[in-house]
This record gives structure tokens, sequence and C-alpha cells, in this order.
């Protein structure tokens, strides 16, 4: 047997290039042979996922387990409650974990895997409707389904024709297909979806108001309306957020002053010693509310291309300021 690990000659850099395209090119072939798959089939499996009072269950073998997990997740995060379940452990008592409300959907592509065919008179028996993925039509799991959704390609990308690689994109794609249908038929939104993505970039990113993540208090800076603008410069200086807020004596917003105002003020010739704020501030400038998300302060930022924003009550009160910094270290950025 050949030694895989050590090749006898120095690889072809050309040679492995034309090998990877031909493998996107296959596979990009297969995923365009779906579309027209995406018919009453589909609305079928759709429906009847749809109207699931239980769990979606996906089941498969081998490499269409690894894809089945796959696609259990994306259903589950895109609101279709689903789980997965391993066919060679169903039948040695996690069966168990299906219900009569749910949905069962298997992956096989030769729809004739002996441990996914092991549980259908028992799936049939509780009278869970069967939905089946298949290459072949005419497969014992596709007749004994409920709905059949074929996601058969003429090949495989390996040049062997044996691995599977064509055949799982195309029923990963499809399951993909399935789950985003759903989503857009449950009328999913950004919050639900940040309900079952807490953790990481995702949930910070729709989760997160500008109110968790604000300066307030003494952080916040803020001078008089009649404050010299010597006074203002010091303000910005400690507090470090280039930027200051202008308020009255009940501290509602008049406007901002910031390091960009600073250099046109320089550009004129102004007598920084002697100019009061009120003179050359940007009378309102841009603010956002506490209770907005702070992925909405970073598009108006990004689309005003500045750097920090006031943070208002519905009163034109000075309640926060929100710096490009704060966004960062929060993780919204």
């Amino acid at each position: 047997m050949n030694d895989l690990r050590s090749p006898a000659k120095p690889l072809d850099a050309e040679a492995l290039q034309a090998f990877g395209r031909r493998v996107l090119e296959t596979e990009r072939d297969a995923l365009s042979a779906l579309l027209p798959r995406v018919d009453h089939s589909f609305v079928a499996a759709c429906t009847l996922m749809f109207g699931c009072r239980g769990r979606v269950v996906v089941t498969g073998m081998g490499k269409s387990g690894h894809v089945g997990g796959k696609i259990a997740a994306t259903l589950a995060s895109t609101g279709t409650p689903a789980f997965f379940v391993h066919p060679g452990e169903a039948s040695h008592g996690d069966l168990g974990m299906i219900m009569r409300d749910d949905v069962l959907l298997a992956l096989s592509n030769s729809g004739e895997t002996a441990e996914v065919l092991v549980l259908l008179p028992l799936i049939k028996r509780m009278g869970v409707p069967l939905i089946a993925m298949t290459g072949r039509p005419a497969s014992t799991l596709a007749k004994t389904a409920e709905v059949h959704i074929d996601v058969s390609v003429t090949q495989e990308a390996c040049p062997l024709n044996l691995a599977p690689t064509a055949s799982t994109t195309a029923t990963l794609a499809m399951g993909d297909a399935l789950a985003v249908a759903l989503l857009e038929a449950r009328g999913f939104t950004q919050d639900d979806f940040a309900m079952s993505h807490p953790g990481g970039m995702l949930g910070r990113r729709l989760l997160l108001r500008i109110k968790d993540v604000m300066q307030v208090g003494a952080r916040i800076p803020k001078v008089a309306a009649d404050a010299a603008l010597s006074a203002a410069l010091l303000e910005m200086t400690q507090k470090g957020l280039g930027m200051t807020a202008v308020v009255d004596a009940e501290d509602h917003a008049l406007g901002v002053f910031t390091d960009g105002d600073l250099r046109r003020v320089l550009d004129a010739g102004v007598d920084i010693r002697r100019a009061k704020i009120a003179e050359v501030m940007t009378h309102g400038g841009k603010h956002v509310a506490a209770e907005q998300l702070a992925a909405e302060a970073v598009n108006l930022m990004e689309k005003h291309k500045i750097t920090a924003l006031m943070v208002l009550d519905e009163h034109q009160h000075l309640q926060g300021v929100i710096h490009m910094h704060d966004l960062l270290r929060a993780g919204v950025v």
C-alpha cells in the first residue's frame, strides 16, 4: 500500500489549482440542479415542519449524519425547534427522544441506510411524519416518507466518484433552504435570532443597548453654553472622548464641540482664549437614545464619519455619551 503521507514527487501547483477548481465547478453544478426541485415537495416539507407542535428531529448516518447535525442546528437557531439523533443510538434507546408531535427529517444519499431504515416501522407506528432527503427517489426511504426531497447529483466531486462531496453539499444547501424558508414564514426577526445567540459577537451586536455601554455621570464631557472655548478644550482633554456636549442650566443638549470643530476654528483664525463655546459649537449635533441598540450607534457613526454621539432622552436631556471605543470594548464593532 502506498504511503500517502510521503509524496514521491514534488507537488504540482497548477495541477492542485486545477483539481480545486474542478471540485468547486462540480459542486456548483450540483447546486444549480437543485433549483427545479424546490417544488411542491419542498412546500410540503415546509408545511409539515411549520405545523409541527413538537420538534423537528434530524437523523442520518456517516457523512449524512454530520450534515444532519448542521441542519438541525440551523433550524434551531432560526426559529424551528430541532435536534439531531444518531440513528444507531436511536435503535438502542434514544428513540425515546422522539415524541408523537415531532417530525422526523431523515437523510441518506442511498436511501437504503440500514440504521435509518430500522427506525421506520417504529416511526410509522407512532404516527410521526417522515420527511426524507435522498439521492434516490426509488429508494426504500424515499418511498416510505410522506414527503421526499430529491437531492441527487450526477457525480461526486471526488475523482473516484466515491467520497460524499457534491452530494453532501447538495443536502446541506437544501437544508439551509428549508430553514430559511421557515424563518421567513415565521416572521423571525433580528431580536428573535439574538435570543438564541446571546453569546459571542452575534449576541452582543443584536442585544446590547446603548445604555449598557455609554459614558455616564462624571465621565460625560459637558460644558455650559456660556463657557469659554478654552474651558471646553480642557473638558475634552480631561474626559478623553474627543468631544464635549454643550448644555443649558437644565442639562438640555444645545450642541456639541468636537476635534473636527477645533480644526475648523483654528483654520478660521479664531482666538481660542477669548471665544465662547456657543460661538463655535455645532448646534444640535448627532444623538441617539439610551434604549436603542448599540449596533445602531455604530451605523450612525460610520454613516457620518464621527466617533462619538450624545445620548438624549425624549426631552433632549443629556443622559450620556457613547464613543466608538466603548463599542469596541463591548465587542459590538
